[in-house]
């Protein structure tokens, strides 16, 4: 992943929600026959601000999904939502795939295709612009996605790391 500091979370106690974002069957050709195997791409969340992403790969699709489970399970992050979006826009690149989000007015719903609505809809989003740009490839559009959901910073720590209160940006 790129050079940012990641929010991790335990997976412990949290009522996690599983998404199968893209399933690939890859097949290898042996002196003995065909052998096939399968990866699958999973996105978990708690649906309030926890998601994460993983992979697994085995000769079975149901055993690939429960190891991308697993995976994303050891990879969660928290994500700041106000309101049913996010506080502020964001831009972040994972090798070819480039994605671009903006918080939306209530009542816009999740503006967002393929692999990215997954990772949005598992961590809580109800309203959100979004553009992915670039590559397609469903595996680098999630991890861009969680990239720039990791880099959101919320509106309270911001004020405290410029010295300002917020009662003064909001009065005035």
């Amino acid at each position: 992943m790129s050079k940012t500091k990641l929010t991790r979370v335990k997976a412990g106690d949290l009522e996690l929600h599983e998404k199968v974002v893209a399933i690939n069957r890859v097949v290898k050709t042996t002196k003995g026959g065909r052998a096939f195997s399968f990866s699958a791409l999973v996105v978990v969340g708690n649906g309030n601000g926890i998601v994460g992403q993983g992979m697994g790969k085995a000769k079975e699709v149901q055993e690939a999904i429960t190891k991308g489970i697993d995976d994303a399970k050891k990879n969660l992050i928290k994500v700041p939502i106000m309101n049913g979006t996010i506080p502020h826009d964001q831009f972040a690149k994972e090798g070819a795939a480039k994605v671009l989000i903006r918080p939306a007015a209530h009542g816009t719903g999740v503006i967002a295709g393929g692999s990215m609505r997954a990772v949005l809809e598992a961590v809580g989003v109800t309203d959100i612009l979004s553009k992915s740009l670039g590559s397609a490839n469903p595996q680098n559009v999630v991890k861009a996605t969680i990239v720039a959901l990791s880099k959101l910073r919320e509106p309270v720590a911001v004020a405290k790391q410029r010295n300002v209160s917020l009662k003064k940006v909001f009065n005035g």
